[in-house]
């Protein structure tokens, strides 16, 4: 069931969340949020996205607002820390906003810098969170096979516990990890799961050692669960820069899986000066459950007349295509 278009405008709230340090070139996170008859949910493509890729989430955003969710086994979430691709100066202040946090996630790969500047991020998250902190790293598939297995020697011996999307094409993943095998560090996918027209194409390969799953780009939480069990590997779920509505359907989602092995990336909110609802991580975790946007906060963090224009369109224009797939 796809709801009237009128149905999700009448409660739309678009926010602008500023952030502490810019992120996947993001400075400021703009989401559409609205209310369905199962509470708040987001609707935050990147503005990148062609409106056939961002209807998938909007897709994800009415099957949380408007659907029963499948009931949850654990109530609380362990996280990940989240290293933007900042001056290895700055590592122990970011690692700060994350309390009780026993995994860092690292960005790296970052255009205009090189891999000096990736060995010593990671360098100085080792040393701030001792031998028995683990880390991975990012590259956002930013790298060619030759580079990432480069990388990957330089990186290894921080002892990582898998590298996310080192190369972008699921035969150049397939081929790093016949390259990297030996070293015993696992690779991970996350845009050759979430941007893929076949899903399960990089699990079939065996390019990849665990999927990193995300509910909005996945089109919710139930086709999520879906993938997982058909890929038969373990999973890390991960938010898309969500605000706290997002993360708390990325926590439904983690707490729906029968395993969870990992920690999750849906500290993220830690990343925001400010937030629609507060989702920071407590002792390392973040609670299960649906998260309703503060009132006075909605109203600090609105977007501007003109950028609430452009979201109410892209809703409208992403409506338009579900209720014509659909047909």
């Amino acid at each position: 069931m796809i709801p009237p278009l009128a149905d999700l405008i009448d409660s739309a709230r678009v926010v602008a969340l500023p952030m502490h340090s810019r992120f996947r070139g993001v400075e400021v996170r703009e989401a559409l949020l609205f209310e369905g008859p199962r509470g708040w949910a987001e609707f935050s493509p990147f503005v990148e996205y062609e409106d056939a890729e961002a209807a998938t989430w909007l897709a994800a955003a009415i099957d949380f607002a408007w659907r029963e969710q499948p009931a949850p086994l654990r109530d609380r979430i362990g996280v990940n820390a989240t290293i933007p691709a900042v001056d290895a100066a700055r590592v122990a202040e970011v690692l700060d906003r994350f309390p009780g946090c026993r995994t860092a996630k690292v960005k790296v790969a970052e255009p205009g810098q090189n891999l000096a500047d990736d060995v010593a991020r990671v360098r100085a998250v080792r040393e701030a969170m001792g031998p028995e902190g683990r880390i991975r790293v990012d590259a956002n598939g930013a790298w060619n096979v030759d580079e990432a297995e480069h990388a990957v020697h330089a990186l290894g011996e921080y002892d990582l516990e898998y590298v996310e999307q080192p190369c972008a094409t699921v035969p150049e993943l397939a081929d790093l990890r016949k390259r990297v095998k030996y070293m015993g560090i696992p690779v991970a996918a996350d845009e050759s799961v979430r941007k893929s027209s076949d899903p399960l194409a990089v699990a079939r390969a065996g390019a990849a050692d665990l999927l990193v799953i995300k509910a909005q780009p996945l089109g919710g939480i139930t086709h999520a669960l879906q993938i997982v069990t058909a890929a038969g590997l373990p999973v890390v779920v991960s938010s898309a820069l969500d605000t706290a509505i997002g993360l708390s359907q990325g926590a439904a989602l983690a707490a729906a899986l029968p395993t969870l092995d990992y920690d999750c990336g849906l500290g993220t909110a830690s990343l925001f000066l400010d937030d629609v609802a507060d989702l920071r991580p407590v002792d390392g975790s973040i609670p299960v459950g649906r998260v309703t946007p503060d009132a006075e906060a909605l109203s600090r963090l609105a977007a501007s007349d003109e950028r609430r224009e452009w979201w109410v369109a892209r809703l409208a224009r992403c409506h338009y295509e579900l209720t014509s797939r659909a047909n």
